[in-house]
């Protein structure tokens, strides 16, 4: 069970798909958060630590609205599936989870334009439904967010530079429980300048190294710096990041990774299907 000691704890240490259903019984209470709403904004991935893994699938359905050489204007429309106890030995296996543990659908507006030639900008606007089929409860979900990459370096690495900002909040559509956190995550992807050809594809080796940050409301409001200062995780991993995706639209993968971060005392590790930052 994880327990509120902290937002990157809450968050992050497989509060993805928020405190199981077993674990209520278990103790008779309902949770105080539930986390699996966030899940289409950490990212698709199995993610594990001492004694347990959870895992997330996210599939970024979106339509073009209007496109342009600058800027591009799309409907999102993420699902996000999360699977309770998805041990890492069934991964090589391709053995997948008899049932489906939690459920999103965050439909949203999200505009992308070019500000500079090196600079990109993102900024989306959502609002869903998620459900935790373990408890059978349903929550409403709101988030806002902000991105820039910036291309930078020799084009041989082709270096991205991701900075992302979001809030996010969920209501219990029953009880009218919530909860909310904003996050900051900064960090550098970059090529190893090892690339090669196969199965019909570009593949590139590349490495990344991002810093992130989670703060509730009081901590966004009143001790910003001083959770900057503090309350900071560092991720490392590494990838293979092909050229065209690998599966069938909208299912389909565009890197294969792993990650490292050690979280209050926990190692975490992340297996990763996109972009990692």
């Amino acid at each position: 069970m994880i327990c509120s000691r902290s937002p990157v704890t809450a968050v992050i240490l497989l509060g993805l798909l928020s405190v199981s259903a077993l674990a209520a019984e278990q103790t008779g209470r309902q949770p105080e958060t539930v986390h699996y709403a966030f899940a289409n904004y950490l990212g698709s991935g199995i993610y594990g630590s001492t004694g347990n893994t959870a895992a997330v699938v996210n599939i970024p359905i979106s339509i073009d609205l209007r496109k342009d050489d600058d800027s591009e204007l799309m409907l999102r429309l993420p699902l996000s599936v999360g699977f309770f106890n998805y041990r890492w030995d069934q991964l090589p296996d391709f053995e997948f989870p008899d049932a489906v543990g939690t459920f999103t659908l965050t439909p949203g507006i999200e505009y992308h334009w070019q500000a500079t030639p090196n600079l990109k900008m993102q900024a989306y606007g959502d609002l869903g439904f998620g459900r935790n089929f373990g408890d059978n409860s349903n929550v409403g979900i709101i988030s806002l967010g902000i991105s820039t990459l910036y291309q930078f370096g020799p084009a041989s690495l082709s270096p991205l530079w991701v900075t992302r900002f979001y809030s996010a909040g969920y209501r219990d559509l029953d009880s009218q429980r919530g909860d909310s956190y904003s996050s900051l995550r900064t960090g550098v992807d970059s090529g190893l300048g090892l690339g090669f050809e196969a199965w019909d594809r570009h593949m590139e080796p590349r490495v990344f190294a991002a810093m992130h940050w989670f703060f509730n409301r009081g901590q966004l409001a009143d001790e910003l710096v001083g959770a900057l200062m503090h309350d900071s995780t560092l991720e490392v991993g590494i990838s293979l990041a092909f050229d065209r995706p690998i599966g069938i639209a909208p299912a389909t993968i565009d890197r294969l990774g792993m990650s490292y971060s050690r979280i209050e005392g926990e190692n975490v590790w992340r297996l990763f299907f996109s972009l990692p930052i």
